[in-house]
């Protein structure tokens, strides 16, 4: 549908006709995924709406199979029809390449979310052997490896226990779990597409950078400029500015925001948790808009005279914890499992023992260890760029980082005696 769409577009320069092909393309996209995503949880809600008036219905949820990845590819498509009707791209008569650029395997189940200007041109190319591409795309396959099975995975068992279990676990318990969950979910979102782009730059094609050591941001603002960049520039682009973005009145801009998030919310799952967890993040983004220079004031209020690495450190740290509350909704099954930790969290006398949560005293140790190595291995990616880093040195200090993280990857990953995981997007 998209591809004949494009083409139509090209053909045609009334507005109106214009907008009604446009719409189309639209219609369908949308209309798919929210059949498969949403069609359930609309029901659910009906269903339950209904019985806070005390009129129980009888209707059961349909038994839909939600294609991997539908989320992402629907979001993908829909860029090449909004660009070309924007004047932005052409359409391409190629129909294989506009298939492989929608099909694309390395990143077709969970991102980065391509736009059709950046992707789709390269499949006009022809390509030969590059030895520095492939190099370097292996070498980031193995840095997703190793962050995606040795610390997500390992750090998915506790997480798993505590939030599977909300009503046995308290205080540091909690506490530990959710931190854990932050670190999982990045490791394990930043290690696909850290395999992602290696699979594609071995074969010689660019993908856009979807993350950016994002716990190291300082404002929710920032966090979000480096957290699953592909999805939030495609929610600025195809969202926020259409709305109107930051051009009108304050309150307006602050709505846009508002709208934007919930939208994100409901992007990553059919369920009232992330919507709320959408709420938040976009609560704390038109707090810090609102206060149009909030380091300055929070500084100012915290009795901080400037930004030296006492104020950013305590910046960060507000900013990580924030993002925790949030991962919490996230994260837990419903929102009365939420809500239910958020209650636990601040009861420490009912609190056991660390050794409890599913991991093995050695394992649980090296758990905090990789979490404090993949602390350092960000800043020092921020401040120097591993890979150029690593390409810049002798011969013998670039195979013996390669020997150490393959037996990284095949000592301290986990395949299976722990507890296997899939990726935690494909869910989306």
């Amino acid at each position: 549908m998209d591809f004949l769409v494009g083409l139509q577009l090209a053909k045609h320069e009334d507005k109106r006709k214009r907008k009604g092909l446009l719409l189309i393309s639209l219609l369908v996209n949308l209309g798919f995924l929210v059949y498969f995503k949403y069609t359930n949880f609309f029901i659910e809600t009906f269903v339950d709406a209904f019985k806070l008036f005390g009129q129980p219905l009888e209707i059961s949820t349909l038994n839909i199979i939600l294609p991997v990845g539908i989320s992402f590819y629907t979001f993908q498509t829909l860029s090449y029809t909004i660009d070309i009707y924007r004047g932005k791209l052409a359409p391409t008569k190629d129909v294989l390449s506009f298939f492989a650029f929608v099909a694309f395997f390395p990143q077709l189940v969970a991102g980065p979310i391509e736009r059709a200007s950046h992707l789709l041109p390269q499949f006009y190319k022809t390509y030969t052997f590059n030895y520095k591409l492939v190099k370097n795309g292996l070498l980031l396959i193995a840095f997703g490896l190793f962050k995606k099975m040795v610390i997500a995975d390992r750090l998915a068992v506790v997480v798993n226990q505590v939030y599977g279990n909300p009503g046995e676990y308290y205080g540091l318990e909690v506490i530990v779990a959710t931190i854990f969950f932050a670190f999982q979910i990045y490791c394990d979102f930043s290690g696909y597409s850290d395999i992602a782009i290696g699979v594609a730059r071995t074969m010689g094609f660019d993908l856009m950078k979807n993350f950016d050591s994002p716990y190291f941001s300082k404002s929710i603002t920032e966090f979000w400029r480096r957290w699953h960049i592909s999805l939030s520039t495609w929610f600025r682009d195809y969202v926020y500015i259409p709305l109107g973005g930051s051009r009108g009145k304050n309150y307006r801009t602050y709505l846009n925001l508002f709208i934007v998030f919930v939208v994100s919310g409901i992007w990553h799952g059919a369920a009232w948790t992330f919507v709320i967890w959408g709420v938040i993040h976009g609560v704390i983004i038109i707090f810090e808009k609102a206060l149009k220079r909030p380091k300055q004031k929070l500084l100012a209020l915290s009795g901080l005279a400037k930004q030296n690495f006492s104020a950013n450190l305590l910046f960060t740290l507000c900013t990580f914890s924030i993002v925790c509350f949030a991962w919490i909704f996230f994260r837990a099954n419903n929102i009365s499992e939420a809500f239910l930790l958020i209650s636990n969290m601040g009861s420490f006398d009912n609190a056991s023992s660390l050794y409890h949560l599913g991991l093995e005293p050695v394992e649980l140790r090296l758990a905090f260890i990789v979490i404090l190595l993949l602390i350092l291995f960000d800043w020092f990616h921020r401040k120097y760029g591993a890979l150029k880093w690593i390409n810049q040195q002798n011969l013998a200090f670039r195979w013996a980082s390669y020997v150490l993280i393959i037996l990284g990857i095949l000592i301290f990953g986990i395949y299976g005696d722990l507890e296997p995981k899939e990726f935690i997007y494909f869910q989306f």
